[in-house]
C-alpha cells in the first residue's frame, strides 16, 4: 500500500519535522510512505482555499482514495480508523491524506474525499495535526499488526 500525505505549507518552527519524520520511518515498513509539502497560496480567505483545492485535485489520480482532514469531518476512534484502513491496505490502495493550509479545505476537496476525518474539535495547528495524523497511521497499522504499541 502506498500512504501520501499532503500538507500545505511548511514547518518553520522545527517543532514537528523529528516527529513526522519518525513516525514516516516507522511505517515504512508496512507501506510506501510519501511526504509532500505544497506551497500555500499567496491569495487569503477562499480564493486561497480554491488556489490549493486546484493544485492537489489536479495531482490525484482517479484511484486514490482521498482522506480529507477537517473540523467538521467524522471523528473515529483509532481503532476504527484502523478498521476503516484495513481494506485500503489489504486492496493495495493508495491512500492520500491532505491537510489544508491555514484558511483550511475547500468544498470541492471534501467533495472528492472518501473519508473526511476529524483529528479533534480542538483547533490545532496543520503542521501539527500533521504529526498527529501520522502517528495515527501507524497506530492504526500497530493495531491491524497485532503489535503492544496500542493498549486499549
Amino acid at each position: 500500500m502506498k500512504l501520501t500525505v499532503i500538507s500545505f505549507g511548511k514547518d518553520r518552527s522545527g517543532l514537528f519535522a523529528p516527529g513526522v519524520a519518525e513516525y514516516s520511518k516507522r511505517l515504512s515498513h508496512v507501506a510506501k510512505v510519501e511526504l509532500v509539502e505544497l506551497s500555500e497560496s499567496r491569495r487569503s480567505g477562499p480564493a486561497a482555499k480554491t488556489d490549493e483545492a486546484e493544485v492537489l485535485l489536479g495531482k490525484l489520480k482517479p484511484t486514490d482514495v482521498l482522506v480529507a482532514l477537517d473540523e467538521r469531518g467524522k471523528s473515529l476512534s483509532s481503532v476504527q480508523f484502523a478498521k476503516w484502513l484495513a481494506p485500503q491496505h489489504e486492496q493495495n490502495r493508495h491512500v492520500v491524506c491532505v491537510i489544508g493550509g491555514d484558511e483550511g479545505l475547500d468544498e470541492t476537496v471534501r467533495a472528492r474525499a472518501q473519508l473526511t476525518l476529524s483529528l479533534s474539535a480542538m483547533t490545532m495547528p496543520h503542521r501539527l495535526a500533521r504529526l498527529v495524523l501520522m502517528e495515527q497511521l501507524y497506530r492504526a497499522y500497530s493495531i491491524l499488526r497485532g503489535e503492544p504499541y496500542h493498549r486499549e
